[in-house]
């Protein structure tokens, strides 16, 4: 997957993050959660960004590694709003598969990173 596709599809993640998230808070009264959720959901595509950007290879590796950590900690929330909240089970289980593909493309990209340092 390209670097604009791995763009692309956290942007359309953070979107769905969004969404979920806005709906927690209005219909469920849910505040804790949500927010983490919705902090770490975001920072994905946002770090995505930063990382065109590096100043160094090494910059670029930390930014791209710094999201994948963003994304692990996403599919916690995921996983932990699923269980909660299991009228969202079936979006959490869509959103579970997208933030595991981004997981994918983004430890292939550090590994590839690291192998050009």
């Amino acid at each position: 997957m390209s670097h604009n596709q791995l763009r692309t599809q956290t942007f359309n993640f953070a979107l769905r993050v969004i969404s979920l998230s806005k709906v927690l808070q209005e219909d469920q009264k849910e505040f804790v959660l949500s927010k983490q959720f919705l902090r770490s959901g975001t920072a994905i595509g946002a770090l995505i960004r930063e990382a065109q950007f590096a100043q160094s290879r090494a910059d670029f590796i930390n930014k791209l590694s710094i999201g994948l950590k963003e994304t692990n900690e996403s599919i916690y929330w995921i996983e932990l709003i699923s269980k909660s909240y299991s009228l969202y089970e079936k979006n959490c289980n869509e959103l579970l598969v997208v933030c595991n593909e981004i997981k994918a493309m983004l430890i292939s990209s550090v590994k590839t990173a690291k192998n050009n340092l």
